[in-house]
Order: C-alpha cells, then structure tokens, then sequence
C-alpha cells in the first residue's frame, strides 16, 4: 500500500456559494456560509472579510474596487429575503440601502453609477448617485438564469439583455459611463476624449440564436457582443452597432453548460469556459497571434457544398482545471490529476495584465477562480521551434501542414517550423477561502 500518493488534512473542504469578479478583474469576492470576502486578483491576497450571522448569501457582487458590494441572501437559510438587493459599504460595515422587488431577483450587473436587476421577465436600471433613483425597465423573454451585462469602459453605453423573443438580444444604450476619480497628482497625458458619435442609429435587436440564451458577454468598450445558447457547441461574437456576425467559434461538437466566456480588454481574444471544466481560448484578430484551428477540408467550402461544421473555428489553446480531492492538504503546490469519475470544478475566469518575465513589458494572462477555492493563474501558450535536418542532395521530409503554426524558415538543408502549443501554462496556483484562516 502506497501512502505517500494521497496527502489528507482534517481540514473541512471549503464552502463557496459564489465566486464574482469586478469589471476590471482587479478584485473578486467570495460568499460562503460564514460571509463573504474581497480578494486582491493578482498577486492574490485577501483584502477583508467579513463574517455574517443568521443566513447565507446567494452572492457578493463587487462594485469595482470600491467599498460597496451588492449582496443577495439565498441557500437553505437566506440572510437577506431573495428579492431584495442590499447596498453593503464594507468599510462602514454595515447596510447602506436596499432595493426590494416583488419576486427573486435573478442577477446583477454593475459600472460606476449604475446597477442593472435582472428579475424573471423583466430587467430594471438604476442610477447610483446621492440618492438611488429608477432610471428605466424593460420586458425580456423568460430569464431564470438572470442573463444581463454592461460594458464598463470609459465612455461605454451598452447594456445587453435577452430580448422578448427566445434566443434574440436587446441592445440598450444608457448615458455614458464617465471616468473613474483619479487620486493624487493629476496625469501629464491629455485627458481622454469620448468617441465619435455613431453616424448610423444601432441596432436594438440580434437574433442570435434559435434557442434560449446561456451567457451574455461584452468587452468594456461594449463594441462588439459575444453570445451562447442551450446547445452549448458555438460562441458567436456580433457588432453592437450593426448587429452583424462577425465571428463563430466552436467550443466543442457536444452538449455542454458554457457557464461564461470573457473578452480580452483590448479585444483580440476571448475565452469561453463550461461545466467540462476546459477553459477555451480564440483569436479573434486574423492579423496576430496564433491562429485559431479549422478543418483540413475548411478550404474547399468555397467549392464544395460542404456542412457549415467544416467551416468553424476551433480554440487555438485550452487548459483543464484538475479536479480536487475532498481531502487536500495545505501544500499549495498539491494539485491532483483530473479523474473521469469526479465532476470537473465550476470556475470563473478573468483576464489580467501582468509584468512579462526578466520585467519585460505587460502581457495579459488568465485568471481561473474554482468554486472549491482555487486560484490558478495561466498564460497563454507560447511557439515553440522545432528543427530538422536533411541529407545534403536528398529531398527535406515533409512538414505536415498544421494549422496552428505560426510561421516557417526555411534555410540551406534546414527546415525551421514554429508550432503554437495548444496548452495553457500554469504558471502559479494558490488557495483562497477556508485557506486563509477565514471561516
């Protein structure tokens, strides 16, 4: 019997309810039954916590990095009743407002000065000022999920909704979202001037798909859209504006639960992550990167009548998140082999900008939050060279085309092809929660 393979703790397996990350990714909560807390996202590292009595949350949901969370009771023993919505100022410590609905409130979507309630039917916007005030509402099909989401970025308008037809979006412009408070000296860079009017009117509806919509999905500029449905297989990314297609991205060719999918900020890539515990990962600019994959037979559509399957869009690189112990130790180094038989652990993922290695300039990275307490941060997988050599007078072997490379030299004799691994990188993993003396 071989003991050393299983390391056991007698520390209880942590709790989570809800794992929520702010607009910018800077910071996330956590709610379990004992309260929530507000992490730093990376370096990760616990900013406060704070321990609730009498109830248990159904979720945290940071406004930024303020000080105000807006908080939902659910789960067997509801601290808050479940169509209410609490304002939290968690450096007072203690309720600062409360919105009450006449049904549950089925989620939230938030920027600064603005809070948008999804209920069953129905999406309410409201104005956060001196004073909270109803600013519009709007119908939708039915939305159990509380679907909703709000580009955050300077001068962004966009709110997206599900629309009164299933599977069709409704595109909401508020005013513009003005630019956070800058503390200490002023920058010496000129301040930002908002965008060009749009010199058509946009478009208020997508028909995105024929059956009901699981995520919802805009880049903080809110110029573009990125939708999935019920189907699970596709991710189509739409112009906000024009409401035209412009990309469709296969995730995978079974059923699957997409749980959310994320834009890079500068909105070359977006990644897309389901109850198959595989976070995926698209180009979405042809001109740079890695490319992402397609059929051997997608150059023939043009000439063939061919299934719209052999046209899609494959991620060009992927990362399992491993599936953990019921028991684990407190090594955060200790990360076990995913097994078919265990589910694999729902996650949140963000991405952040970090400094590149030897302090090189600032590269973007992902950041993957498991509801049993795991923190992993990933980069994006990197072309690695591969050389072969030929006989002097011989004919070179023959590359087989992969439609993940990158690019190929050719010299004297030489055949250099560079391949895009199609793995993420673990570059650290750590543990929050429970881990972190909380609870």
């Amino acid at each position: 019997m071989n003991l050393a393979r299983r390391t056991v703790s007698s520390t209880r397996p942590v709790n989570i309810l809800h794992v929520g990350l702010d607009p910018d990714s800077t910071i996330f909560t956590a709610s379990t039954p004992a309260g929530f807390a507000v992490y730093r996202t990376c370096p990760l590292s616990l900013i406060r916590k704070r321990e609730l009595t009498g109830g248990t949350l159904a979720a945290a949901v940071p406004l930024h990095a303020s000080s105000l969370v807006f908080l939902l009771g659910g789960g067997r023993s509801p601290l808050y009743p479940p169509n209410k919505v609490v304002f939290w100022d968690d450096v007072l410590g203690t309720e600062v407002a409360e919105l009450e609905f006449r049904e549950r409130v089925r989620g939230l979507a938030c920027r600064r000065g603005w809070l948008a309630v999804a209920l069953r039917r129905r999406v309410v916007v409201f104005e956060l000022g001196e004073q909270v005030s109803r600013f519009g509402e709007w119908d939708t099909s039915d939305n159990p999920r509380g679907l909703l989401t709000l580009a955050t970025g300077v001068y962004a308008t966009l709110l997206a909704i599900p629309g009164k037809q299933v599977g069709h979006v409704q595109l909401i412009h508020l005013p513009a979202c003005v630019p956070p408070t800058t503390l200490g000296p002023p920058s010496s860079s000129p301040p930002r001037k908002p965008p060009p009017a749009p010199t058509k009117h946009p478009i208020s509806i997508i028909a995105a798909h024929e059956s009901a919509l699981t995520t919802l999905s805009v880049p903080p500029s809110g110029k573009l859209l990125a939708t999935t449905s019920s189907r699970g297989t596709l991710v189509r990314v739409w112009d906000a504006v024009s409401g035209k297609l412009v990309r469709e991205l296969r995730r995978g060719t079974d059923k699957a639960d997409i749980f959310g999918v994320a834009f890079r900020p500068d909105e070359h890539e977006l990644c897309v992550w389901s109850d198959k515990g595989t976070v995926h990962i698209f180009n979405l600019v042809v001109s740079s990167g890695a490319s992402n994959r397609q059929s051997t037979l997608s150059s023939l559509t043009p000439y063939i009548p061919l299934p719209k399957y052999f046209e899609s869009e494959w991620s060009y690189a992927q990362y399992r998140i491993p599936t953990q112990s019921a028991h684990i130790s407190l090594s955060a180094t200790s990360i076990r082999t995913p097994t078919p038989e265990v589910d694999e652990e729902r996650c949140v993922v963000g991405w952040i900008e970090v400094p590149g290695k030897d302090g090189g300039a600032l590269e973007y990275q992902l950041i993957a939050l498991t509801y049993a307490g795991g923190w992993y941060r990933l980069s994006l997988p990197k072309a690695a060279t591969t050389t072969s050599t030929s006989t002097t007078g011989g004919s070179p072997p023959r590359q087989r085309a992969s439609s993940s490379s990158s690019s190929a030299a050719k010299g004297k004799g030489t055949d250099t092809v560079e391949k895009q691994s199609r793995k993420c990188v673990l570059e650290e993993f750590r543990r929050f929660g429970r881990w972190d003396g909380w609870g």
